[in-house]
């Protein structure tokens, strides 16, 4: 039992840090899909939006503190209580979210591993199991040192959560797990190759035929029945190949300008998911960086999925002189965690990336 117990603490305890610590690299990617959950249509629980990055840094950081405590023993009934509490919580969530099929990605290790609520579910049901043999084999768990050691190390462990948290908060996530980062070129993540993998699909149409409802099945051919149409409904059997990037663009009342600015040799992004929201001292940044942008030969767009109003606004209010652009907000919240942050590109790869607070870092 002893063994048992021992394994088992690893491979919790390794899993809580791992999976907090890439939800913690990114705190504000994970409060967006807090605030999904928190929504009318999953939750309804509305009132919680407004706290999703408290709670969002709350969540994670105890996450990670509570790997460490388990895997050097500290304060083992504590912990052991509070990581059943944790999954039993998350095991409900998952598979309401799966059963109801409300949320397509469950965020429990960001973006760098994508699961769907079912393995997410999974996931929690076997972590439950393992947790569950710590609970009853609390006896074995010792810890690794002396009390003041580990008391130390404990502590120690809860403080750079916290400076790391901020930190990100501050900057940008240390590591980059989406399709946006430097490097990464757009047109590319946006583009399907020739051969890649098409959708299986069910198609169910239904016909009345002889005052009698009938429903034919095809792969998406469009059945020779004799009677009257009545409605068709579409089913996913098995996804095909999906771009990393779907919803990318760059547009006006005047048409989509993406492929155009994309081809630009030097581009400049000053990216605002909500201009009513911006920090007005990253605003108050983005002027004199962007005339020297000017200057070097760079050309300057903004892109926001605020309205017009607010747009005239703000080049009014900080005396921002190129225009921006329109471009879905939960796109804009994937390319950069700030609001404003700036993207430069090179023929629609990605040269540099920085939240308003590092603008001085960017070179031109």
């Amino acid at each position: 039992m002893k063994f048992i117990v021992t394994l088992c603490r690893i491979v919790v305890g390794a899993l809580f840090i791992f999976s907090g610590f890439i939800k913690l690299n990114d705190p504000l990617g994970f409060s967006y899909k807090l605030e999904e959950y928190f929504s009318f249509e999953v939750l309804n629980l509305p009132f919680l939006e407004p706290y999703a990055l408290i709670i969002s840094v709350l969540v994670v950081v105890f996450e990670v503190v509570l790997g460490i405590f388990l895997l050097i023993g500290y304060k083992p009934k504590f912990t052991v209580w509070s990581l059943l509490g944790m999954i039993v919580f998350f095991t409900f969530l998952t598979f309401y979210s799966a059963y109801f099929d409300k949320v397509k990605d469950c965020g429990c290790f960001g973006d760098a591993i994508k699961l769907t609520p079912w393995e997410s579910f999974t996931k929690d049901i076997i972590l439950l199991a393992l947790i569950l043999v710590l609970f009853f084999g609390m006896r074995y768990i010792k810890p690794l040192f002396n009390k003041l050691g580990t008391t130390v190390v404990a502590l120690v462990g809860f403080i750079a959560c916290l400076w790391f948290a901020y930190h990100v908060l501050m900057h940008l996530p240390a590591i980059d797990f989406r399709a946006y980062k430097i490097g990464d070129n757009i047109q590319e993540q946006m583009s399907v190759p020739e051969n890649a993998k098409k959708p299986i699909e069910e198609w169910t149409y239904t016909f009345n035929v002889n005052g009698e409802e009938k429903e034919f099945v095809t792969n998406g051919a469009y059945p020779n029945v004799d009677g009257e149409f009545v409605g068709v409904e579409t089913k996913v059997i098995e996804p095909g190949y999906e771009p990393k990037i779907l919803d990318f663009s760059i547009e006006t009342s005047e048409g989509d300008f993406t492929t155009q600015f994309l081809e630009e040799d030097k581009l400049v992004m000053v990216v605002n998911y909500s201009l009513e929201s911006a920090e007005a001292n990253g605003m108050a940044k983005i002027k004199a960086m962007t005339q020297i942008a000017q200057e070097k030969g760079y050309t300057v767009i903004g892109l926001s999925a605020s309205g017009d109003e607010a747009k005239q606004k703000a080049k009014s209010d900080y005396g921002l002189n190129f225009d921006f652009y329109l471009c879905d907000e939960k796109v804009l919240k994937t390319i950069v965690r700030a609001n404003p942050g700036v993207v430069v590109l090179e023929k629609g790869t990605v040269t540099q990336k920085v939240h308003w607070n590092d603008i001085n870092d960017l070179e031109f």
